[in-house]
């Protein structure tokens, strides 16, 4: 499993050109040779963006989405000296997001032959591959079934690559009227628009959440409730932190009660609010997030793949770190941080952890070395729906990572919330981690790689620890 790692990505179109002088509510900008078509977040220091919005267009910009309700305006512009000329009244931070896409790793797909296991076993709902599901006996799903699969009034929006409409174990499962792209930080809610281009991985998680008890194929945690697509992974595989706000704020305003994020945003892993352009980042995504959250969405998200420690960072491929660079949007405020586990329940090797941002835990696969040169089964990792980008197709299939792990909890809390109506999005997340069952550190160095090194870890704490917070997710807990 490769580590989550990203890339940057310039986003450039054809240039147009500027001749004279602008002059513009009282603003004059020299003219300026064209350049790349850029993306920037414009934040005004209040909840409104009318001055800044001045701004923009007489520094040659244009504002292509105005989130006012949080003093934040997604412009572009071929303006090469955009960034320094709206600067002014109205105008707090401005920043570019070109290269600051950060890319999604996929990881391995392992797709499967549904018809070689169907088994019909196992699963008092006869979900023919049940049997393959370890994940939901782990967190006791069966258990919590017969108290509830979950109500149609609870909306999962998953943040992610889309979900495909026509998948037979999801197709039941979408709420349509509140799926969107929001790619480009631009809202368009046509069908075509949210399903996958490029990538299963929304798909995958989806599944993990709320795939239909329909006979099929898989079981979701939370089969009862919808799941939204929220598309913010763009089809070179990149998510932008304009993609993200306008995620969040679609959320509140249309009534997604949770969010899965199984990514996050930079593309050195780190978001260093030390940094003045990444500072202007954070401070949009944490505006989107508190607004979403002060409307009643709780968001989920993975910890990351790459056994960092994300209370003692060393350095990121950008540098030096320090206690001002967080993983985003896992760190910020508000949000519940999601380690992975495998099938043992312990942590799974890539899982990053750290005392006081893991939350909780929950499976997310573990097919680790077991000797050199050979791996363990893809069984260990998570059966769910995928879809085949190349031959668009609908399957299902293994996948591993935090990624997963994130969708098993975002479906025990929908779990959650089914059966106890009106909790709000503190007073769930508390209650997840209440229900957690807590799992103890290993003692000394944790290596389950021998093999290989880079892999070791060192767990702290008592009941609430490193590597497992509270505990790994329990949904009979949740609803009983």
């Amino acid at each position: 499993m490769k580590s989550l790692r990203h890339k940057a990505f310039a986003a450039t179109s054809a240039a147009a050109l500027f001749a004279g002088m602008a002059v513009t509510a009282g603003f004059a900008v020299p003219a300026a040779a064209a350049g790349p078509d850029t993306t920037y977040l414009v934040l005004a220091p209040g909840n409104s963006t009318n001055q800044a919005a001045k701004r923009v267009a007489a520094a040659n910009g244009t504002v292509v989405a105005d989130y006012g309700q949080i003093g934040v305006l997604v412009v572009r512009s071929t303006n090469p000296s955009f960034s320094t000329q709206v600067k002014g009244g109205g105008v707090q931070s401005v920043a570019s997001t070109e290269g600051l896409g950060a890319q999604l790793d996929e990881g391995e797909t392992v797709e499967v032959d549904a018809a070689a296991l169907a088994q019909a076993a196992g699963d008092p709902t006869a979900e023919p591959m049940y049997a393959q599901q370890w994940d939901m006996d782990q967190i006791d799903v069966p258990q919590a079934h017969q108290v509830t699969t979950g109500s149609a009034d609870v909306v999962v929006g998953v943040l992610d690559s889309g979900i495909s409409s026509s998948h037979p174990d999801l197709a039941t499962q979408i709420d349509k009227s509140r799926s969107v792209s929001c790619l480009n930080g631009v809202r368009d809610t046509a069908e075509a628009a949210w399903n996958p281009t490029t990538s299963d991985h929304g798909t995958h998680v989806a599944g993990t959440i709320a795939a239909a008890i329909n006979g099929v194929g898989v079981t979701g945690v939370a089969p009862g409730v919808k799941v939204a697509a929220v598309k913010v992974v763009d089809d070179e595989g990149m998510i932008y932190p304009e993609a993200a706000v306008c995620a969040f704020l679609w959320a509140a305003e249309t009534g997604i009660q949770i969010t899965n994020n199984s990514y996050y945003i930079d593309p050195w892993q780190f978001n260093c609010r030390n940094n003045p352009e990444q500072r202007a980042v954070w401070q949009a995504v944490q505006r989107a997030i508190r607004y979403s959250a002060n409307g009643g969405v709780l968001h989920f998200a993975s910890a990351g793949n790459s056994n960092v420690d994300l209370q003692h960072k060393n350095n990121d491929s950008d540098g030096e770190i320090t206690n001002a660079c967080l993983v985003l949007p896992a760190e910020a405020p508000g949000v519940v941080t999601v380690g992975a586990t495998g099938p043992t329940r312990q942590k799974s090797y890539y899982s990053s952890y750290g005392q006081g941002v893991v939350e909780v835990t929950a499976p997310g696969g573990d097919t680790r070395f077991r000797t050199e040169g050979a791996r363990s089964t893809s069984t260990d990792g998570i059966l769910s729906t995928t879809f085949n980008t190349s031959t668009r197709t609908n399957g299902w299939g293994y996948k591993q990572g935090t990624s997963m792990s994130s969708p098993h909890a975002a479906g025990v809390a929908a779990l959650a919330l089914s059966a106890h109506p009106g909790l709000q999005p503190g007073a769930l997340k508390s209650f997840m981690q209440r229900t957690a069952e807590p799992l103890a550190c290993p003692a000394g160095v944790y290596n389950p790689v021998p093999l290989l090194s880079g892999y070791e870890a060192n767990c702290y704490g008592g009941k609430v620890n490193g590597f497992y917070g509270h505990g790994e997710v329990n949904a009979y807990n949740a609803v009983k």
